[in-house]
């Protein structure tokens, strides 16, 4: 396969400075709904950067499950490589691709634990059989084969067979506070339109055009 030639040009719209509102997180739910309405496919679906302790990055795909003026929220086991990461280094970023629209959106900020009582709501929301996967997977760490996971899956069922599922003490929320956003929209001959929000003292935002 010749990987050097794949390619496609965007050509569906372009991004103007007038396009955009004040607020950045208005920006993404407007953009976000765009994608919902479009059928994009997962479209809460996010790659997630968290950064070691000596300064290796990892990356992985999580979901978004909430965003408003106070952030972005997303949930995983508290033992698991990004959760160990975000506690002896709590910036991340996050990346959206919304390719059925020729766009995407790159944001940077901080991560921290959202309370218990936050993470119970969520979890109580969850499907059951989600539920009681987050009991039976110890994340990031090795194991022997499927069929443990499976086993474990198994145990946990009986276990509260009758009961409702308690939300695991391992297991809950990340806020993301951002300080840094990209709006990505695809043009033609690769002049992709890039603006980029920046804070401001004032608890307002610096909107700037970037080279693409």
């Amino acid at each position: 396969m010749d990987i050097a030639n794949l390619r496609q040009e965007y050509t569906r719209m372009g991004l103007s400075r007038e396009d955009l509102t004040p607020d950045p997180i208005q920006q993404f739910q407007q953009w976000f709904q765009d994608a919902t309405l479009a059928e994009v496919s997962e479209p809460n679906a996010m790659t997630l950067t968290t950064v070691s302790q000596t300064g290796c990055p990892s990356v992985r795909t999580v979901l978004l499950k909430q965003v408003n003026q106070q952030g972005f929220v997303f949930f995983s086991n508290y033992g698991s490589r990004k959760a160990q990461q975000i506690e002896t280094n709590p910036n991340v970023a996050i990346h959206f691709l919304w390719k059925e629209i020729e766009r995407q959106i790159k944001i940077e900020g901080k991560a921290s634990k959202i309370s218990t009582d936050e993470s119970l709501t969520y979890f109580r929301s969850r499907p059951r059989g989600s539920q009681i996967g987050a009991w039976c997977s110890v994340q990031s760490e090795v194991i022997d084969s499927r069929e443990v996971l499976e086993e474990q899956f198994k145990a946990i069922s009986q276990r509260f067979e009758a009961d409702e599922i308690p939300l695991p003490e391992f297991w809950g929320g990340y806020r993301i506070i951002p300080d840094r956003f990209e709006f990505w929209q695809g043009r033609p001959n690769r002049l992709h339109d890039c603006f980029v929000y920046l804070p401001l003292d004032n608890h307002s935002w610096k909107i700037e055009r970037l080279a693409p």
